[in-house]
């Protein structure tokens, strides 16, 4: 679950977030004093909208070792090309970039107690970022009750690309990029502290609640964003993002679940969100579930609002306003509406008879975004009468689509 609204890469990190979504806001915690099953997942994902298509592909496999230990291995690759309003806006051409992303779990069992223990390593070009996490978790009173923790700190390495090779008759213009010198390295880390506690409240619903508060500290801003302050011909002229150095979220989710009897489920999910930039946001999300024969069916609803950060503004007086200055649209005022559905099919492998079980799954997922102080600044045309800040504002539509196989051993 992805708790704040990111400051990463310009255009880039809503994607991730929407990635993220569509499989809920959290999930509900598992019995403790069993280990996961042994199987492999394999998907294909595929995002667009915004300017911008994002094509992944990743894999996990999962294996006990003996009754109490359990590992896993997991690795991702996406493919980012197009450019977002916010790169195009800054003055930047499209780009095309590969990142990975590997990660190594083990879980372990002691009774009633599992102990989770994992480390992540993402890399891009000027983006890399190392995890630990550590969680406990906890059944009681007959296992009706499930309480846990988790810790979690991430090291991350900002960088800036600076292009050699620059050929404007192709579509992805920069052809050789470096690191910028200039720009050199920055740091930000993160620190997440979470708890939770699931309840089973009657045989046929359960009830989730998710408290979890992250620290960023560092550099926060964007190397490649830039503000907007407005010139007397009526146009905007450029500077650079100027974020706090400093940054607390919190975030409380809660999920409450209940099993219908023609074995089919609802989930209704909220999530309140808030943080030391002054943003305030509401989740809400409608699930349901509906097995049919060896099929399992499955759609939700979600919507989001959220308010500006104090320090946003999509057109400033002058470059030197204030002391911080962003005009990120994910830290403007918005609000999203998200419908999706999906469908699982559950079949026996032919020739495998090793196979227990195998799904093969489908979902896709519609994302409406309207933003209520973000303005698509590339309508600014002072000739025709549209001068900076009467420009309409923006308003984008993504879609999702995710295919994926699992095997189970």
């Amino acid at each position: 679950m992805q708790l704040k609204p990111s400051t990463g890469r310009a255009g880039r990190w809503l994607a991730p977030a929407a990635l993220a979504l569509v499989s809920g806001l959290y999930g509900v915690a598992s019995r403790t004093d069993v280990l996961p099953e042994d199987r492999a997942d394999a998907q294909a994902s595929h995002y667009s909208g915004g300017g911008q298509d994002i094509n992944g592909l990743s894999f996990l496999v999962r294996k006990k070792v003996g009754d109490h230990v359990s590992l896993s291995y997991s690795h991702l690759e996406d493919i980012v090309s197009g450019a977002s309003i916010d790169v195009r806006t800054s003055g930047a051409s499209p780009y095309r970039e590969k990142r990975t992303q590997d990660g190594l779990t083990g879980e372990f069992l002691y009774g009633k107690t599992t102990y989770t223990l994992g480390v992540t390593h993402s890399y891009e070009p000027d983006y890399r970022s190392n995890t630990g996490n550590f969680g406990i978790s906890q059944s009681m009173f007959g296992d009706l009750t499930t309480i846990s923790m988790t810790y979690r700190r991430t090291w991350n390495d900002v960088f800036k690309m600076e292009c050699l090779i620059d050929d404007k008759a192709l579509n992805y213009p920069c052809v050789e990029k470096v690191h910028d010198p200039g720009f050199g390295k920055k740091d930000m880390d993160e620190r997440s502290y979470g708890v939770g506690l699931t309840q089973i409240l009657t045989r046929n619903s359960l009830i989730a609640a998710d408290l979890e508060v992250i620290t960023d500290q560092g550099w926060l801003s964007n190397p490649y964003r830039s503000v907007m302050y407005a010139d007397p011909s009526g146009g905007a002229s450029l500077a650079a993002e100027i974020d706090p150095s400093t940054r607390t979220s919190n975030a409380l989710g809660l999920d409450y679940k209940y099993f219908l009897p023609w074995r089919a489920a609802l989930d209704l999910q909220y999530r309140y969100f808030e943080d030391t930039w002054h943003i305030r946001a509401h989740t809400a999300q409608l699930g349901y579930s509906q097995p049919w024969r060896s099929w399992t069916f499955d759609t939700s609803f979600r919507f989001y609002v959220q308010s500006h950060a104090d320090f946003y503004s999509d057109l400033f007086a002058s470059a030197n306003q204030q002391n911080f200055m962003s005009r990120n649209r994910e830290l403007s005022s918005f609000d999203s509406l998200t419908v999706g559905a999906g469908a699982s099919y559950q079949f026996k492998m032919p020739y495998a008879p090793f196979l227990s079980k195998s799904t093969a799954n489908i979902r896709f997922d519609h994302f409406f975004f309207d933003y209520k102080d973000f303005r698509d600044a590339l309508l600014i045309d002072p000739s025709k009468g549209v001068v900076a800040g009467t420009e309409p504002l923006y308003k984008v539509q993504l879609n999702v689509m995710q295919l994926f196989l699992s095997v189970w051993y």
